[in-house]
């Protein structure tokens, strides 16, 4: 079976190339996969997300605001730019590419959305280059139609999951899980269900072993119909805002033992990238790949 890849053009939002955040990562995304032959399978494009989904993780106010482009100066300074057209239309498309790669994952076990992984865009506003919470968006979704009872994020950007915490801190049937840097940004956290902070400067070893002791307890504690799982690289050494220092075998290692360690419990796996940040977004795109080619391994294994 081929791994089902969500994706759509639009997930580019077109910044300028000296802009922070590295928004050509998404094509670069899909080139870099390209070349290693795992587009041959239809390509799933989603439409992008209605209001009505959207406000089940957001407060209406705030997702008409992103809808027509009328976002508070003072919460684009938050979000990192400016929400316009293409930037609104990017996040509807990301938080419905990660439905449509839940529903995948529910289908057949495994499926990777080509972005998402907003996890700083809380109910009431956006963060951190975050402008919707695609993973809250679909595990509410998922949780209203009875597609799922209950819901694992999990949730290894180096930074701290503070909006996906926010939005379902009062969900019982969502247990969110974050494993992050502990000085790294937010400077505020808002408590998930489990955090573990990690010092700067960790390396694969001890990255992998507090990852490998801390599998067991979450899956016992959530008992999940699906995990969300947000295989942010910005752990990686060369990652300008990440403090860590993982190598890409340890980011493989990384991926390969939480996907597998769902996958053997027959437990689907939703994918999707998270953050990276780097001047070389060309090798920023390749560390992504990383993802798609350990889902692939299991893809095909079932």
């Amino acid at each position: 079976m081929t791994l089902p890849i969500v994706h759509h053009p639009g997930y580019d939002a077109k910044l300028p190339p000296t802009h922070r955040f590295p928004m050509s990562k998404y094509s670069l995304l899909m080139e870099s996969l390209a070349v290693r032959g795992m587009l041959g399978g239809a390509i799933e494009v989603p439409s992008p997300a209605a209001a009505e989904w959207l406000n089940r993780a957001h407060d209406s106010g705030y997702v008409e605001q992103v809808l027509s482009c009328t976002v508070p100066h003072r919460i684009e300074r938050e979000i990192g730019f400016p929400v316009d057209e293409r930037v609104s239309r990017r996040a509807q498309l990301a938080s419905a590419g990660t439905v449509l790669a839940a529903r995948l994952a529910l289908q057949q076990g495994i499926a990777c959305n080509a972005a998402g992984g907003s996890h700083h865009a809380r109910r009431s506003q956006g963060a951190g280059f975050c402008t919707l919470n695609d993973v809250g968006v679909a595990a509410a979704l998922l949780l209203t139609e009875g597609l799922a009872e209950r819901i694992l994020v999990v949730d290894l950007d180096v930074h701290q999951g503070d909006g996906t915490a926010d939005i379902f801190a009062e969900e019982p049937r969502v247990f969110t899980f974050s494993m992050h840097g502990e000085r790294n940004y937010p400077v505020r956290k808002i408590a998930s269900d489990l955090d573990i902070g990690l010092p700067d400067g960790i390396e694969d070893a001890a990255y992998l072993e507090t990852l490998r002791a801390t599998l067991p307890t979450v899956t016992a504690r959530s008992a999940p119909d699906i995990v969300f799982y947000n295989a942010g690289v910005d752990p990686h050494f060369a990652d300008r805002l990440g403090r860590m220092k993982l190598t890409d075998d340890g980011l493989r290692e990384r991926d390969t033992t939480v996907i597998g360690h769902f996958r053997d419990r027959d437990i689907p796996v939703c994918g999707v990238i998270g953050g990276g940040y780097s001047t070389d977004v060309a090798s920023l795109a390749e560390r992504h790949a990383i993802l798609f080619e350990v889902a692939a391994e299991f893809s095909a294994g079932d």
